[in-house]
């Protein structure tokens, strides 16, 4: 029978996967299909990606999984065991990555693209592809080194 602890890394696992997933694509994909497109629609495009991506089944998963990071490496490192440091550093990760990078540069960054006329594409959309894509590669890394670490101290504390 799994421990609280372990049930809390698997949902952890899933959030992080789900969310780090996402940004993955949006490296991957997302954003360099809106770079190919004339500035006023690719940015256009980002601006309306913005305001749909603020639901609940974004948010849950994003916000929810942040708070089972926090609860996960608390308890982890409380319990000890084997294990315990990896949880403890996966939930980190994704609190640093996903969460920390997100809040503190790319939502800024679309907060001050949804002020921006489309008029202005031409010069400030390659400007704001480029900042937003080298913080979602970090959050995405960040993101994935966190889902390897709860899965690493997972296993670890199963023995």
């Amino acid at each position: 029978m799994p421990t609280l602890l372990q049930l809390a890394a698997i949902a952890a696992l899933v959030g992080a996967g789900l969310i780090t997933g996402l940004l993955f694509a949006f490296s991957l994909v997302v954003m360099r299909a809106l770079l190919e497109l004339p500035p006023e629609e690719g940015m256009s495009t980002m601006q309306r990606i913005n305001v749909l991506i603020v639901r609940p089944l974004f948010l849950l998963p994003f916000l929810g999984t942040a708070l089972l990071c926090v609860l996960l490496g608390g308890g982890a490192l409380w319990q000890g065991g084997a294990g315990a440091i990896a949880l403890a550093a996966g939930a980190l990760a994704y609190l640093l990555g996903p969460l920390g990078i997100t809040t503190a540069f790319n939502v800024p960054l679309n907060n001050r693209l949804a002020r921006v006329d489309l008029r202005e594409a031409q010069v400030l959309w390659p400007r704001y592809a480029h900042d937003w894509l080298r913080w979602n590669h970090v959050r995405t890394a960040l993101g994935a080194l966190s889902i390897a670490l709860l899965a690493w101290g997972l296993a670890l504390s199963h023995h």
